[in-house]
């Protein structure tokens, strides 16, 4: 479960794509950059397999919808 998810724009121009995204699961602290066309570019990436990483993935493209894209 994603928990103390945050997310800011990477620019100051709110206009142009890209957000810092910064966020806990299973008590570990994992930060990335979502792109618009929904990739995201880990800094460090997480310690889980790829199933789990996909699901990662679609639930913060979901929160990324509802935060984002309203």
């Amino acid at each position: 479960m994603i928990q103390h998810f945050q997310y800011k724009s990477l620019f100051a121009n709110k206009e142009l794509p890209g957000w810092s995204i910064s966020f806990y699961y299973k008590g570990e602290k994992i930060n990335g950059i979502y792109h618009k066309n929904g990739k995201i570019e880990w800094n460090q990436k997480p310690s889980i397999d790829v199933h789990e990483e996909e699901l990662l993935t679609k639930q913060i493209h979901e929160l990324m919808l509802f935060h984002v894209y309203e």
